[in-house]
C-alpha cells in the first residue's frame, strides 16, 4: 500500500512520487505546482482533520483529505535526508 500526502503526521516530510486521481481535480492539483519530485512538509490538520496544511519553501497551501489522498509519496523519502 502506498503512503499519501494524508498519512503524514504534522512536521513530517515527503516527495511526491506522483499524482493520481484524474480530471479537473488531478489537473488543479498540478497546477498548484504538486507534482512528482517536489518535497513537501505537513505542517497541521484542521481540529477536525480537515483540510490539511502543508507547505514546501515559499508557499503554504490547504488541501482537502480527499485530495491529500491522492498525492502518492515516496516511501523512503525521509531518509535519504
Amino acid at each position: 500500500m502506498s503512503k499519501t500526502l494524508k498519512d503524514l503526521a504534522p512536521g513530517e516530510k515527503a516527495r511526491i512520487k506522483a499524482v493520481s486521481g484524474n480530471g479537473s481535480v488531478r489537473r488543479r492539483i498540478i497546477e498548484m505546482g504538486l507534482v512528482p519530485g517536489v518535497e513537501l512538509t505537513m505542517e497541521r490538520y484542521a481540529p477536525l482533520g480537515d483540510p490539511v496544511e502543508v507547505s514546501n519553501p515559499g508557499f503554504f497551501l490547504s488541501l482537502r483529505k480527499e485530495e491529500a489522498d491522492t498525492i502518492v509519496l515516496e516511501e523512503n523519502a525521509e531518509e535519504e535526508q
